[in-house]
């Protein structure tokens, strides 16, 4: 439940607990947490702790009823616990995974949104329609040197994550690729989209912007998916980058792959493929 994500801490009671309870003896718990995302865990943390000493002074206060002058030399109960995936609970392995989905996704998505617009604001879209250059073929000239630069980021910013800063990248690397693939033909497909409805390259830029912001918001990275209302939760389906924060960590922090990660890169799919195509059909309309 951890590797997938289903549960961010996990209580494991000792056996034998309820014995050394009504023994008198230390009652032993361990906790576990998902130090992939660090602030999370560390807020759990606070609350299990105080959890946990409401628990002792309640059995305390118990012992000391049923015997006068008791004296206790360790508290009822000790609680460890164990951050997996980020032992030391380090904000740096929260954070530069979610900068580089951030970074790829600016990238992207801005570059693609001056693609088709750029011709039609300096005239050569008339140009470009008279010669034998069919549609998809247009469409992929100007994607592909987009998601060339895009898998450039991701090998440069994994190469700084590691080597500078130090973050643990426990996945297969060529995994990585494959996410980031598909997450971008969500991008490009949402940027070449924006490229289509726009006029003018500032209108494109402004549109991407106005994209990219409930995106970052709503992606997990800032605050938990779970602790949104439920109405905007059903809007973070639609969100690739949601998605992708899931691959990127699972890839470095978790070492996970296809057999856990597969619901995220089908997702990605969908979203990919159905940005891609309302994007075709829609400079299909503007070239006719």
């Amino acid at each position: 439940m951890l590797d997938a994500g289903e549960a961010k801490t996990v209580l494991r009671i000792n056996r034998g607990f309820a014995e050394d309870l009504d023994g008198g003896r230390t009652a032993l718990a361990q906790l576990l947490l998902d130090g992939s995302d660090s602030n999370t865990a560390s807020i759990i943390l606070g609350y299990a702790a105080r959890i946990a000493a409401d628990f002792n002074r309640s059995l305390i206060e118990q012992r000391f009823a049923k015997s006068a002058g008791l004296r206790l030399e360790a508290d009822p109960v000790a609680l460890a616990w164990r951050a997996w995936f980020n032992p030391n609970l380090e904000s740096r392995n929260f954070f530069v995974p979610g900068v580089l989905a951030m970074l790829v996704a600016v990238v992207s998505i801005i570059l693609s949104s001056m693609a088709i617009v750029r011709e039609r604001e300096i005239g050569t879209m008339e140009q470009i329609m008279v010669t034998p250059i069919g549609r998809l073929e247009f469409i992929l000239g100007k994607t592909i040197p987009f998601a060339l630069i895009g898998f450039l980021d991701v090998a440069l910013i994994t190469v700084i994550a590691v080597f500078w800063f130090q973050v643990p990248l426990l996945g297969n690397p060529l995994f990585l690729f494959l996410g980031t693939g598909l997450y971008l033909l969500s991008t490009l497909g949402v940027g070449l989209y924006i490229s289509t409805v726009s006029t003018t390259q500032q209108q494109a830029m402004m549109t991407a912007f106005f994209f990219m912001l409930p995106a970052f918001m709503l992606s997990g990275f800032v605050y938990p998916i779970a602790n949104m209302p439920k109405v905007v939760q059903w809007f973070t389906y639609l969100n690739p980058l949601r998605y992708y924060l899931v691959i990127i960590r699972g890839v470095f922090l978790k070492g996970l792959g296809l057999a856990v990660l597969w619901p995220q890169l089908l997702a990605l799919a969908i979203l990919g493929a159905t940005m891609l195509l309302l994007a075709a059909g829609r400079f299909r309309k503007t070239m006719a």
